[in-house]
């Protein structure tokens, strides 16, 4: 009589089976813990599965510890550690907000992410979400926006549409002028980016996960299977599955694609010094902001005493994040002054405080990569942050770790396939 097995429990065997294949010894190592409850119970869906997650920031750093939490046995290398000064997921502050055009699935992500950032919060006892508010301001009816409007309303997102004088009279600090609407989103505000990749990693030690600091690139790919990462060292590391998170550097990873993975452009972040005792120009009164038109500005107001964050979304030239040469440009400085000074009047002559160059690791469209290899089936890609990413990082590691065992299917939207991979 035959015995009807669950997909979760076929994905997990078959996994744990290829543990010891790939090991080259018959029982793949020790057998791991029983799951809480006794032996009766349905093990948990990565039970036996070796995983290496290659990168500690926003996404690399959440799926280790999601496939941790699921039973997996992890390995988590990064070349220089956690929100380190050259990642995409460094730096001190990024912005979560929900409003996300017509594309539902990210403002369902976010709805997720955020719930899991003030969990992890309060688990790890300290705050990394801000509560602000979020301003996403348009010299017209901007149709990211308005098409925003509805999903927000079906996801339960508090918001709040506003005339430009609307706008001036419930935050004197801005100068209204040229605004015709602004989405006013009332629970979105800024995360600790630096901060907060690096209590990811804390808490994955303290749940027994392993990390390593280590250069490290795909091995040799086989019969549809990846079967190690190799180390700067010559070490190599033998796993069931692998996830390569490695920001702008997963065009060097895979350097095969065409369009590459994604292509890492030079971005400036400026911090210029609020006046003392403006509470009003700091988190405390004046909500995160996003503005449109000509080009695309964004800010974080005088977060965590770092003094204004104000930054040009456009995409700056390519760069290479391990040798690039991040001294600030005049030209960026003044660029982002004129805006400030425009909009924010309060602002005039404030010094430069503080500030930073970064890079967006861009994909060709612009969205999230989260897909297996093309030649090999237990080979992740995670990345194409573009610039929006780090928010979703819990959401997106749970996603991952989901999909990567078996417990959900592949998303479409951020497969490889849109590019005919």
């Amino acid at each position: 009589m035959s015995r009807r097995i669950s997909r979760r429990t076929a994905i997990a065997a078959g996994l744990a089976g290829a543990a010891g294949a790939l090991s080259g010894c018959g029982d793949g190592g020790p057998a791991p813990e029983a799951p809480p409850g006794g032996s009766g119970d349905t093990p948990q869906a990565g039970s036996g599965v070796r995983a290496v997650v290659v990168g500690a920031g926003a996404f690399g750093g959440w799926t280790a510890l999601e496939l941790l939490r699921r039973g997996a046995q992890v390995t988590l290398v990064d070349a220089w550690g956690p929100g380190n000064s050259r990642a995409s997921s460094g730096g001190e502050t990024r912005v979560i907000r929900a409003t996300y055009g017509p594309d539902r699935i990210y403002s369902e992500m976010v709805v997720r992410a955020l719930a899991l950032w003030k969990e992890a919060g309060e688990r790890w006892g300290d705050r990394l979400f801000f509560e602000t508010g979020a301003l996403w301001m348009s010299d017209g009816v901007d149709p990211y926006a308005t098409d925003a409007v509805p999903i927000l309303a079906d996801l339960g997102v508090p918001f709040e549409e506003l005339t430009g004088e609307e706008l001036g009279r419930r935050f004197p600090q801005i100068d209204p002028e040229g605004i015709a609407y602004t989405l006013y989103e009332k629970s979105a505000g800024y995360l600790l980016a630096r901060r907060g990749c690096q209590r990811v990693l804390e808490g994955f030690l303290a749940e027994g996960g392993e990390y390593r600091q280590a250069k490290a690139a795909a091995g040799t790919m086989a019969g549809g299977t990846l079967r190690e990462v190799r180390l700067a060292s010559g070490e190599t590391l033998e796993a069931d599955l692998f996830v390569f998170a490695g920001g702008p550097w997963l065009a060097e990873l895979f350097p095969g694609f065409d369009p590459p993975l994604v292509s890492p452009t030079r971005q400036e972040i400026l911090y210029f010094g609020t006046p003392p005792g403006r509470p009003d120009l700091t988190d405390a009164e004046l909500p995160v902001w996003v503005e449109t038109g000509a080009s695309l500005f964004y800010g974080v107001p005088g977060s965590n005493f770092r003094g204004f964050k104000v930054a040009d979304d456009s995409r700056g030239a390519p760069f290479d994040p391990t040798d690039g040469d991040r001294t600030p440009s005049p030209e960026a400085i003044e660029t982002a002054r004129s805006y400030m000074e425009r909009r924010f009047p309060a602002m005039r002559g404030a010094p430069l405080v503080e500030a930073r160059v970064c890079q967006y690791e861009q994909s060709a469209d612009g969205h999230l990569i989260v897909d297996t290899h093309p030649e090999a089936a237990n080979a992740w890609i995670a990345g194409g942050g573009s610039g929006h990413g780090y928010k979703l990082g819990p959401a997106l590691g749970e996603m991952l770790a989901d999909q990567a065992l078996g417990e959900r299917e592949k998303e479409p939207f951020f497969g490889l396939g849109r590019f005919g991979r």
